[in-house]
């Protein structure tokens, strides 16, 4: 079963109401269709590893329907790359990454979500897979609009950035002042 694509927005419609019709998007996708999703988008992720052989990666633990990636990680760290998850620390500050591997203890964060249990392991991983709620032909990602990984990529030096997204978050909206183009998006079709 397909899914209708998001298509281009008319001008004028905010930030705000395309999260939200793309949120609503995601979330209504067939989890059958997801899971199928998840495992194309997880072999380009693996298939981009192995040709640039990056010697650390920041991962991300899903949330609200998006791609479950969790599924390759035992691969990339058996392929020796050091792995991360990234940490919200404070209110308008930039994500801390800590050091994590396959089978290390978690608790959750402040919103809920999982993050390794060991919190003095930090360090910048020099690239980034970061999820996106939507994206636009300039590569530049949408995300649930609270700027984390914005002034997360401000920092120097900056990581390589590979946005991780559903083809079907594919949309029409300008970049705004603080938007940061990842360098790739990788979707169940492409990388």
């Amino acid at each position: 079963m397909t899914q209708p694509q998001f298509s281009a927005q008319p001008s004028g419609v905010s930030r705000p109401l395309i999260r939200k019709h793309l949120l609503e998007l995601r979330r209504g996708t067939d989890a059958a269709l997801r899971r199928q999703w998840d495992s194309a988008i997880g072999q380009n992720v693996l298939a981009w590893c192995k040709l640039h052989r990056p010697a650390s990666l920041g991962l991300f633990w899903p949330i609200q329907a998006e791609p479950d990636l969790r599924e390759i990680y035992p691969q990339l760290h058996g392929m020796g790359i050091r792995l991360a998850l990234p940490l919200v620390v404070a209110h308008a500050q930039a994500l801390v990454f800590l050091e994590w591997q396959p089978g290390d203890a978690m608790s959750a964060d402040q919103y809920g979500i999982p993050v390794p249990a060991q919190r003095d392991r930090s360090f910048m991983p020099e690239v980034l897979l970061i999820p996106c709620v939507g994206f636009n032909a300039g590569k530049f990602r949408m995300g649930y609009g609270g700027g984390y990984y914005d002034r997360t990529l401000e920092t120097q030096p900056r990581p390589l950035t590979l946005g991780i997204a559903y083809h079907q978050a594919l949309a029409e909206f300008p970049a705004e002042s603080h938007d940061i183009a990842m360098d790739q998006i990788l979707t169940e079709n492409e990388n």
